[in-house]
């Protein structure tokens, strides 16, 4: 069996009190997921301080958009169905129940914000195109209306960014100075599993000494 089908199949265990990993389809797609969403964080934060490249920065941002809102979607329901990893010991309630606000207030973001920004496009009444497909408005053409969904699109912009940095930092406290295996749950790579140490023979020797001193 492959290690993919492995990953699929079960949930790893874990070693040494460390958590468990999630299965591998969750992990690739996790990583994809914060890749493209630094990319669109990036490519906000040009269309604003650049007039110049606008219309090619808005040209790269609604597919990468709409590709962050597919892969939401497919990621919030795979996650539904499929029992996460236990957290490290190390986290007391508090950090347990921050871990978990976080998460949902990211998937929350990442389902919202693709989702204002195609009401916006709708809202200004221009053609939503995405590799030659016309998609349809989701909202009437109001100009009131796209002024909101403008300003709603920054807020969620921006408090994606920062929801995104304070996730980045706890992670790297959690591998950098606590070392608890936070970490270890969502690596592309698979942590080796360890193996039960063989009996000294020190022990062997005196565990018979013992058995003979009772006889």
């Amino acid at each position: 069996m492959s290690e993919a089908a492995a990953d699929e199949r079960e949930v790893l265990a874990s070693p040494a009190g460390e958590p468990a990993q999630f299965p591998l389809f969750s992990r690739w797609l996790h990583w994809v997921m914060a890749g493209l969403v630094v990319v669109m964080l990036f490519i906000g934060a040009g269309m604003m301080a650049s007039l110049g490249d606008y219309r090619f920065l808005v040209s790269v941002h609604k597919p990468l958009g709409m590709g962050v809102l597919a892969l939401a979607v497919i990621r919030l329901m795979y996650r539904l169905t499929h029992r996460a990893p236990p957290l490290p010991r190390s986290m007391n309630r508090t950090e347990r129940r921050a871990a978990t606000a976080s998460e949902c207030l990211l998937y929350g973001l990442m389902v919202a914000q693709p989702l204002v920004g195609w009401a916006m496009v709708s809202a200004s009444d221009t053609p939503f195109e995405l590799g030659g497909v016309h998609l349809p408005a989701i909202v009437p053409p109001d100009p009131q209306l796209y002024s909101a969904l403008r300003e709603t699109h920054a807020v969620f912009g921006y408090a994606l960014f920062l929801l995104f940095t304070m996730h980045m930092l706890a992670v790297l406290v959690h591998a950098l100075m606590l070392r608890d295996g936070l970490l270890t749950r969502m690596a592309l790579w698979r942590r080796s599993r360890l193996r039960p140490a063989a009996p000294s023979r020190i022990s062997d020797r005196g565990r018979r000494q013992e058995g003979s001193n009772a006889v």
